[in-house]
């Protein structure tokens, strides 16, 4: 009867352990190589194009593994998708980490972050199966890691950089993410076939991207991630450009990444208690405007306060994915709803990076970069507004 009993709560504590590391390394190889990305082009001879065209790929492998990664989980089951997903990751870093062309570097790129684009969507679904009873709590831990794994990134990169080179620091969170693919595989046998089973037929027709309330979905996230990925690939640009030193740029953009902690912990039961989670889309709104103005007026005097306003001002993301995992009736319309979002959204967002670097090259500066930003927070306004509005599900 021990033994019974055990088992499952041993798989679960597995599971939970395995969610926690994943999590907790979602955008360490994001924020962690931003840093990096100046020693790298140095040593690899490539310039602001390519380290744009990076960016870009993080973003469009998120949305290309968004749409593969729910059949696949329906065919091999969400925890073996989840060890190939972080067994790629893993592959990834470590061929980042030993690239010796630029080539190289953009195919180590394309491997890490198909495999963090799929846990993306992968990890959603696997809490509400195995913890239902503990969704919210689950949530928040895994939130709450994603935000600490970007925060801490940029802060171990440097000094590590600076004691090992770039390609140690560039290559040193693949530990963590080999820790949690062996956990995934240790998983698969007890669990993999049960969440292989289909979804029924009524769940596939909830998950439709003409209904309002998807398309709102969509837009927020496409929004939220072009200011995402172009702040996380150009802000320490931006400020060593205004003048600050690259170990200032580092700290700033580690603040920023770390002001989502905030957002981790609040977002989500503010979201739960609100009828309408609107004003925290206007809210959000407001700060990034606020943010954009002042990279514009005084980018070097106000860093620290346009920094904090960028950091509070997307958390838009974690509303995003709350409100995916409210309207999802189960796991399966949660993988289906998850995919279909994030493929979008990234797909849309992943032309910040390059586009925009491309745009600082050709003017020689900022400044039209920071207009068209402020401009295209009118769209977050609009889509936020289908997607908070008070209905039970995604679609009919």
């Amino acid at each position: 009867m021990s033994t019974t009993t055990l088992a499952p709560a041993r798989l679960a504590r597995g599971i939970l352990l395995a969610v926690a590391l994943t999590a907790l390394n979602l955008r360490t190889a994001v924020t962690g190589f931003s840093v990096l990305t100046g020693d790298a082009a140095e040593d690899l001879h490539f310039g602001p194009l390519v380290a744009g065209a990076i960016g870009t790929i993080v973003t469009a492998c998120f949305a290309i593994a968004a749409f593969a990664a729910p059949p696949l989980a329906r065919r091999l089951g969400l925890e073996r998708t989840a060890a190939l997903a972080v067994t790629a990751t893993t592959a990834g870093i470590l061929l980042r980490a030993v690239a010796w062309s630029p080539t190289v570097m953009i195919v180590a790129t394309v491997v890490a972050f198909a495999g963090v684009g799929a846990s993306n969507v992968i990890l959603i679904p696997i809490v509400k199966q195995h913890f239902p009873q503990r969704l919210h709590a689950v949530s928040t831990m895994y939130m709450v890691l994603l935000q600490v794994g970007q925060l801490a990134a940029p802060l171990l990169a440097l000094p590590l950089a600076h004691a090992y080179g770039w390609r140690t620091a560039a290559g040193a969170w693949a530990v963590v993410t080999a820790a949690a693919a062996v956990l995934w595989f240790v998983a698969v046998p007890r669990s993999g076939s049960r969440s292989a089973e289909p979804a029924p037929a009524p769940v596939a027709s909830r998950v439709s991207w003409r209904t309002p309330l998807v398309l709102g979905l969509i837009g927020l996230m496409a929004m939220t991630t072009l200011h995402v990925y172009t702040l996380v690939t150009w802000f320490p640009a931006m400020l060593e450009d205004a003048g600050l030193s690259s170990t200032a740029s580092a700290l700033l953009l580690s603040w920023f990444a770390g002001l989502g902690l905030i957002a981790a912990f609040v977002v989500p039961p503010l979201t739960k208690r609100l009828r309408n989670s609107y004003p925290i889309v206007v809210v959000c709104v407001a700060l990034m405007g606020l943010g954009y103005g002042g990279m514009l007026v005084a980018p070097a005097a106000g860093a620290f306060v346009w920094a904090t306003a960028f950091g509070l001002g997307v958390s838009t993301f974690p509303l995003c994915l709350t409100l995916i995992g409210a309207r999802a009736a189960d796991p399966q319309s949660a993988s289906r709803l998850s995919g279909l979002v994030q493929g979008v959204g990234y797909g849309i967002g992943c032309v910040g990076p390059l586009t925009l670097g491309a745009i600082n090259q050709l003017t020689d500066g900022w400044n039209a970069t920071y207009v068209l930003l402020a401009a295209t927070l009118l769209i977050t306004l609009g889509a936020g507004w289908a997607a908070c509005r008070p209905v039970p599900a995604p679609a009919d």
